[in-house]
């Protein structure tokens, strides 16, 4: 479920850079999920052309996504396919971090590669001729082919961009769906990020494609790469039904045989997670265990690296990424066998080799519970902050005389303080009878994190909200565009 600020969040950072009809169009895929062409012109009232210049400008930047799914149509029960559009919520929220992804590639690679990142995030999806074409003219055609060709090489194989997904990927009904109601409006909301998230894997290449360069050679690899039709959408270009001609000019574009590219958020979103992590290690147990911890996740090649849950590798290859770093080359075996247990690693043994394995998403969750502890203090003082903390190191339901022992608080102060809490959502309440005639009540109080992460999301959507206004505020003052007001600072410090 989206956050309410969230969408409004959201929608404001679309409106502020491809303007307010743009921003409708996508505030209505955000809040009725799926729809076709024709159900946006009609939830929407803006006329066909319109909605196809908005939904191509989404679609461009990543946006939105089409997909196809089978329809019943007429009394003969004829299935056709029909194209569905959905708004990727993540997608645009990413559009807000683009100045750290800037300096992501910023620090690994250097300011030349980030010129070219700047051009995937500022125009979205880019063949590689545009991309030169953009590098020419930003260097007063001084620019040389092989050059832009090699860099553009080395961000793709570091995967900071990848091809684009499949324009409109055709999705099977299931053996046990009814196809006549496959296609139509979804009822349950579960269902429908279920259809979402298959279109979404569905779109996606495979990483043999995704991730593969253009080779360095003569003019005919360009050329080839040029006209690659990996990425040509098959139910697109096989199916011939009648549709409106607004929508064959979006499934022309959408299906065209160049090889786009575009920036990988995934990528970014791996490497500030594996940063949070090393900077909330290197709070609590010192740069040592940071360094170890950084190394560690370099070294790891396991699928669970890759989604941040787990980092996985044998003391071998720790111990030379460790070698590696800057203060590392101090660290003993011994020094890093002793961090690793102070990290709770878990050994295992695979192919006769022995492993060590470490919880990144305990470190994840770990840095979450910090963040919202330091709100709580921020916000309500020291013994909020305590009697916050206390509950959710407990985890379960917890009654006023264990919290007011636990905390050394008077049982009237604590229990002030936790009403207060209650009614801004930080914690739940449940009272309990204590007879059966219901006279004697027990209030029992707990922090549910899955409902107080949603609340502190968007009250984080709202704040951010209220940054971006200001930001559009001075740029409007100033005459800045709105973009180098978020991008500048990183790429011109």
């Amino acid at each position: 479920m989206v956050a309410p600020q969230g969408i409004k969040y959201a929608v404001s950072l679309i409106a502020a850079q491809f303007g307010n009809v743009v921003a409708k169009v996508c505030e209505c895929l955000i809040h009725r999920g799926s729809l076709s062409f024709m159900e946006v012109v009609r939830f929407t009232e803006l006329s066909q052309g319109q909605v196809k210049n908005c939904l191509l400008v989404l679609i461009q930047h990543n946006c939105v996504q089409a997909f196809s799914v089978p329809k019943t149509v007429g009394l003969g029960g004829v299935t056709k396919p029909t194209t569905l559009y959905m708004a990727v919520f993540d997608n645009v929220i990413h559009r807000m971090r683009f100045s750290k992804f800037l300096l992501v590639v910023k620090e690994h690679l250097g300011n030349q590669y980030t010129e070219l990142l700047e051009g995937f995030l500022q125009h979205g999806r880019l063949t590689f001729q545009l991309l030169y074409d953009r590098a020419s003219g930003l260097s007063g055609g001084k620019a040389k082919r092989e050059d832009v060709l090699a860099n553009f090489n080395k961000l793709v194989h570091a995967h900071y961009v990848e091809r684009c997904p499949k324009g409109e990927p055709f999705l099977e009904p299931k053996a046990d769906d009814d196809i006549s109601s496959v296609g139509k409006q979804v009822k349950s909301v579960e269902e429908t990020r279920n259809v979402e998230q298959e279109a979404i894997i569905a779109a996606a290449p495979l990483d043999a494609d995704r991730f593969s360069g253009i080779m360095m050679n003569t003019e005919e690899n360009l050329k080839h790469v040029k006209n690659d039709s990996s990425l040509e959408v098959s139910a697109g270009n096989k199916r011939k039904h009648e549709v409106l001609e607004a929508e064959e000019d979006i499934q022309n574009i959408i299906n065209t045989n160049e090889v786009l590219w575009r920036a990988n958020y995934e990528k970014f979103l791996q490497c500030l997670k594996r940063k949070a992590c090393v900077a909330n290690v290197r709070s609590r147990f010192g740069l040592d265990a940071a360094i170890v911890l950084e190394a560690m996740i370099e070294s790891s090649n396991h699928q669970n690296a890759r989604t941040m849950i787990s980092a996985t590798s044998s003391m071998n290859s720790i111990i030379e990424n460790v070698r590696g770093k800057p203060g590392g080359i101090s660290l003993t075996l011994e020094l890093v066998r002793a961090i690793l247990d102070q990290l709770g690693c878990r050994l295992c043994t695979e192919e006769s080799e022995t492993l060590y394995t470490v919880g990144l998403k305990d470190i994840i969750e770990t840095c979450q519970n910090d963040e919202v502890e330091s709100l709580v203090f921020k916000k309500y003082g020291k013994e909020a902050y305590r009697i916050f903390r206390l509950l959710i190191m407990m985890g379960r339901l917890v009654t006023l005389d264990v919290i007011s022992d636990s905390t050394f608080l008077e049982k009237k102060e604590a229990q002030k303080i936790l009403c207060k809490l209650w009614r801004d959502d930080y914690l739940e309440m449940e009272k309990v009878n204590l007879n059966a005639g219901g006279r004697t009540e027990v209030f029992l109080w707990k922090a549910n994190k899955k409902l107080l992460w949603e609340h502190v999301l968007n009250d984080m959507f709202h704040a951010a909200l209220n940054i971006s206004q200001k930001i559009a505020q001075v740029a409007e003052e100033f005459q800045v565009p709105y973009f180098f007001l978020l991008t500048a600072s990183f790429l011109h410090p």
